[in-house]
């Protein structure tokens, strides 16, 4: 079982967004997944609700036994955390379970700025496992015809952490497929935005073999 926690402490980053899409599309591809939602606004849980026959397990963690209480969960394939913001508690042991941070950050300076204290949790956390613990940044949010996201991938290389190379562009499919219970998929299985989350699962999947 490989554990995903998709982490920002700072709200509006699109965590819940890519935690969603990114189980989904590994669902999709043939693998068993689970999404966890740890953030007590429930932003995933109200998602999953809002589908009557939601094809993917969501399921509601929001106490700091994240890493004990997956332990208790049936067999599956990958695990997709839902992090919460502004919960230190809730973010370190989300970090404990996970064998991937996946950090989202849109392409502003008061995002980047707002990383610094998950990038301390995370890098403690890769010292304590020798390595063991992999992590890295997703710009999200990119608008396109932009530098921006460039930019952002370049300020960020400061903070010793890898950036991936596939993006999440800012798309108007989002909203609207999250007032259904959906994701892009649904909407459009060979549109744009369905590519970046594929392009984003290939480089996760590579990451963590």
């Amino acid at each position: 079982m490989k554990v995903i926690a998709v982490l920002n402490q700072k709200g509006g980053s699109g965590k819940t967004t890519i935690a969603t899409h990114l189980a989904r599309v590994l669902q999709l591809d043939g693998a068993s997944v689970v999404l966890v939602d740890s953030d007590p606004q429930g932003s995933a849980r109200d998602w999953s609700a809002a589908r009557e026959e939601q094809p993917l397990s969501v399921i509601g963690i929001d106490r700091p036994t994240i890493e004990r209480d997956l332990k208790s969960l049936a067999k599956t394939d990958f695990v997709v955390i839902d992090g919460a913001p502004q919960a230190s508690d809730l973010a370190v042991s989300a970090i404990k379970a996970a064998n991937f941070v996946l950090i989202p950050v849109q392409p502003s300076p008061y995002d980047i700025w707002a990383a610094a204290d998950l990038v301390d949790l995370v890098k403690q956390r890769i010292e304590v496992t020798d390595g063991r613990l992999q992590a890295a940044f997703v710009v999200s949010r990119a608008i396109a015809g932009t530098k921006l996201g460039q930019e952002v991938a370049d300020a960020l290389a400061g903070y010793g952490l890898p950036v991936l190379t596939s993006r999440i562009m800012q798309r108007v499919a989002y909203p609207s497929t999250a007032a259904t219970g959906q994701t892009v998929f649904d909407l459009e299985a060979n549109g744009d935005a369905a590519a970046d989350f594929r392009l984003l699962k290939n480089e996760l999947t590579q990451l963590l073999k």
